[in-house]
């Protein structure tokens, strides 16, 4: 993991889990996201890019 540390990724929510199973709208509570258009900056580790590719349909990331 040595190329990534002190990476950040900025992960926006596009869309809403409305209507998704259960296991999505914990994974973006996870994320520190539950409205459309909030942000929030998390540390590129496994984990997170983890829970990044549940949701992937639902968010939009960018690296900082």
């Amino acid at each position: 993991m040595a190329g990534n540390e002190g990476k950040r990724l900025r992960v926006t929510q596009i869309a809403s889990p409305i209507g998704r199973p259960g296991d999505q709208r914990k994974t973006l509570i996870g994320l520190r996201l539950n409205r459309i258009n909030r942000t929030r900056e998390h540390k590129d580790t496994p984990e997170i890019r983890g829970m990044i590719r549940k949701v992937a349909h639902l968010i939009k990331v960018e690296e900082v």
